[in-house]
């Protein structure tokens, strides 16, 4: 009994109605987090190569990532520990997804926010000359400062406020060149148009279209740890059996055991208010990946340009600006910098909980060594290291670094991450929880439909087209 009663005391009653509204958050911070690199170079510049033919990929990615993130915020709210320890829950031998995922995303990590970090600078330097290596470093120490107390509030404030700037700077410039209605529509018919010949010409451009696609589709929505991460926020924000339990606990068990009838509505309830939550992030990013891709093709495509090397801000800046004057001009850059700055944040607070979740499980004798947010704390160290020594090294080469980083933490691990969290859905988090709990809380069919499609899709991805992909980044011509 003092188990229900605990259970009880900790589920508040969900919001319903235009209240509903007023507690979205998570979301907030996830779509912030990922409308980063994957917009304002890869889009933008997948845009000028390959025109708004191309804004099917844009949808098709964010929807189906879209079922991964809210289906791991399902299972939280449920249960009230995040998409980690979900996956050591998974049967097998012990511990084997969380070492999978241990080993591929501190490889992931370390590129990635690098990647971030180096093409950030590029665009702080843009709006306050000063240096690229100098920037980026700047950059990584702010994104520290916000994110070391490990405090959610103060994150979604910063997020709120950088993605406010995005939408409005980015959704500014794709106004003034939107294609039409009917080339628009023809952007989402499922077609890959063969790369100009004028791109051919750029250092960096393959022949290959999926060579500019795949890294587009790994960081639409963000990667395999952005989806990790959205169930971080879920807890930060107290959504249902989340409230009042912070990171790096894996769930009560004898509590979900207990969890009676009454209880589990309110949850349900919660789960609505994930859902509005994880669907208002998945339109922003729809809406500004394509302004973004957008943007591109209306700007750069004329001008037979193609972003790359170390003057990529500068080169956007001055086209925008030419194009509508210097408020035109800032505003993208603003919007791009902003992005970037808001997806670095995001990244230095989402892996090391991702790690430090990774290293408790896998290390037992670390957790009893060290606190959580000394664990958190450690990472965050390492992860400035390794950032200021990526940007001194790639400076030259950002947008080759964000393509990469894109399709090794966005695309390799995605499709058994969809088959993961269908199984922690469907086959974990029923035995977790009462028998009553289990029947209120199972999910709708449409789940299972919907991450089976992700995983098949992803797959395809990842056998046909990947392996091409990544030796043309490797050996360039």
């Amino acid at each position: 009994m003092e188990g229900t009663a605990k259970t009880d005391m900790q589920i508040k009653t969900p919001p319903s109605g235009l209240t509903l509204l007023f507690m979205v958050g998570p979301g907030i911070v996830w779509a912030a987090g990922y409308i980063g690199s994957g917009e304002v170079i890869l889009a933008t510049r997948t845009g000028a190569i390959l025109g708004s033919a191309v804004l099917w990929m844009v949808v098709v990615v964010i929807f189906l990532k879209y079922w991964i993130g809210m289906s791991g915020g399902h299972y939280t709210v449920c249960t009230g520990e995040g998409m980690v320890d979900m996956f050591d829950r998974i049967p097998g031998p012990r511990h084997w997804v969380v070492w999978i995922v241990l080993v591929a995303q501190l490889i992931g990590a370390t590129f990635s926010i690098g990647a971030l970090a180096t093409v950030a600078g590029a665009f702080v330097n843009a709006i306050i000359p000063i240096g690229p290596t100098l920037s980026g470093w700047l950059v990584a120490f702010f994104a520290l400062i916000v994110v070391w107390s490990g405090v959610y509030g103060v994150l979604q404030i910063v997020m709120a406020i950088t993605t406010f700037i995005v939408v409005v700077g980015v959704i500014y410039v794709a106004v003034h060149v939107f294609p039409g209605l009917s080339e628009f529509l023809r952007g989402l018919t499922f077609q890959v148009p063969e790369v100009p010949e004028w791109a051919l010409a750029v250092k960096g451009v393959n022949p290959n279209p999926w060579k500019e696609l795949l890294p587009l589709a790994g960081w639409g929505a963000g990667g395999f740890a952005a989806q990790v991460w959205y169930t971080y926020w879920v807890i930060g924000a107290g959504y249902g059996a989340a409230a009042g339990r912070g990171c790096g606990k894996a769930a009560d068990v004898s509590m979900l055991k207990s969890m009676t009838r009454d209880t589990a509505e309110k949850i349900k309830g919660w789960c609505r208010v994930l859902y509005t939550d994880a669907t208002f992030a998945t339109v922003i990013g729809i809406v500004v990946t394509s302004s973004f891709l957008i943007a591109g093709a209306g700007v750069l495509r004329p001008a037979q340009i193609a972003p790359q090397g170390q003057q990529v801000a500068f080169e956007l800046s001055r086209l925008f600006s030419l194009r509508w004057g210097a408020v035109g001009g800032f505003l993208f850059l603003l919007a791009g910098a902003a992005a970037l700055v808001a997806t670095q944040i995001s990244q230095l607070a989402g892996w090391p909980r991702l790690l430090a979740d990774s290293f408790r499980i896998c290390f037992p004798g670390f957790d009893k060594r060290f606190a959580w947010k000394s664990q958190f704390r450690l990472f965050l160290l390492f992860f400035l290291c390794t950032n200021m020594i990526l940007v001194f090294c790639f400076k030259k080469q950002p947008v080759a670094l964000v393509q990469f980083s894109a399709i090794l933490d966005g695309l390799l691990l995605t499709p058994l991450q969809a088959i993961w969290v269908a199984i922690g859905l469907f086959w974990v988090m029923p035995r977790l929880l009462s028998k009553d709990a289990a029947e209120v809380l199972r999910p709708n069919w449409v789940f299972a439909v919907a991450l089976l499609i992700t995983a098949l899709v992803f797959g395809y991805f990842c056998i046909f087209q990947v392996p091409s992909a990544v030796m043309s980044l490797i050996c360039p011509k």
